[in-house]
């Protein structure tokens, strides 16, 4: 028999509940995240610092959470993988390889947007009109 999903605000609350419990495997499970989280913990607050303007602080810390997304996508598609089959399988290489070139990019972007509103503001400045 069937459970009736929950809906309305119990079914928020579940999401919630599991959503904190993926944050918490995240961290105990990925050393990568809780890294790229030691890296967030300085960024997210310098950004308030670099940026001048709303729209320049939300693209840096835009850019530090799409970098802590896209490491919990690669997570979720390795967890996948591995519980499909730990045998090693070319399909299950590049589903790895390609999580991992996702979050390659993300940091790329990050990297391009902190270099190019903190050159913007702190050399910017420096120049001749």
């Amino acid at each position: 028999m069937e459970r009736e999903p929950k809906k309305g605000l119990p079914r928020i609350v579940d999401a919630a509940f599991n959503s904190v419990a993926g944050l918490k495997a995240a961290l105990v499970n990925e050393a990568a995240f809780r890294q790229e989280c030691v890296l967030m913990l300085i960024l997210v607050p310098a950004s308030f610092w670099v940026g001048q303007t709303a729209v320049e602080r939300s693209l840096l810390v835009g850019s530090c959470l799409l970098v802590l997304i896209t490491e919990l996508m690669n997570s979720a598609v390795e967890a996948v993988v591995d519980r499909v089959s730990l045998e090693h399988h070319i399909l299950s290489g590049r589903a790895k390889d390609l999580g991992s070139a996702a979050v390659l990019l993300s940091l790329i972007l990050m990297g391009v947007i902190w270099v190019l509103i903190g050159a913007q503001n702190f050399l910017g400045s420096a120049r001749p009109a």
